[in-house]
């Protein structure tokens, strides 16, 4: 379980906008979605494998406490992560426990009703990907280079040109960049929309394989394999 909560905290809270997740939990398979505090990203996740010890329907909220726990000497090795229930069964929480014993934290779940009411407007109904590609290494580092020159943009557009997918940063009144993200794209966009620089530089950057899709109905995908689950990061674009 230990190595679910790892992947889960850095696809999750890494991000920086994310800070409860929902996870649905049966035999068959694990669930986890999540939006963004702002909406700018929604999260729709699942295990390669079902877990066993996250079989229910519960929150984790305060993120940022989980990768705290992971992250104490004590817990590091040889540590015992037990899933505490409820007399329903519900899920309620996980007990840490050192390998001696005598080094112990709980941390509280968040009841399935509590979750389902907060992110029950939580929902994407799919989309027409017109544009589909791995990006590479070198592609991603170039983001990120663009978006140091260009600090003081949130946003950044994509469009194609010449069937090279660009992504435009700034005003170009005043100071602007762009660059080729991905040459010699198959499909095309007639509609040039924006996305935000960190959400997206940060879900690029986590551990795994990834897919980019774009459709031209104002949506991008970022899917992001990390062995354990795959994650796929929907971002509504931005109308400024």
């Amino acid at each position: 379980m230990k190595d679910h909560l790892l992947d889960l905290v850095q696809h999750t809270y890494d991000l920086g906008c994310i800070d409860l997740i929902k996870v649905t939990g049966t035999t068959a398979d694990t669930l986890v979605t999540a939006v963004a505090e702002d909406k700018s990203v929604i999260l729709e996740a699942k295990f390669a494998n079902p877990v066993a010890d996250f079989i229910g329907v519960f929150g984790m909220p305060n993120l940022g406490k989980v990768k705290t726990l992971l992250g104490l000497q004590e817990y590091r090795e040889d540590a015992t992560l037990t899933i505490t229930r409820r007399t329903t069964g519900e899920p309620d929480g996980i007990t840490f426990e050192n390998k001696a014993g005598d080094f112990r934290n709980n941390y509280r779940f968040m009841a399935s009703e509590i979750v389902n009411d907060i992110l029950k407007t939580l929902k994407f109904n799919g989309a027409t990907w017109n544009i589909t590609f791995e990006p590479t290494v070198a592609a991603i580092q170039r983001l990120k280079m663009q978006a140091q020159a260009n600090a003081d943009a949130p946003n950044f557009q994509v469009k194609i040109e010449n069937k090279n997918l660009k992504f435009l940063f700034g005003d170009h009144s005043t100071h602007s960049g762009n660059f080729v993200f991905q040459p010699d794209v198959t499909g095309t966009l007639k509609h040039t929309w924006s996305w935000p620089v960190s959400q997206v530089m940060n879900i690029l950057s986590l551990t795994g394989d990834k897919t980019m899709q774009i459709s031209d109905s104002g949506c991008m995908q970022i899917t992001v394999d990390s062995g354990l689950a795959v994650y796929n990061y929907i971002l509504p674009a931005q109308t400024k």
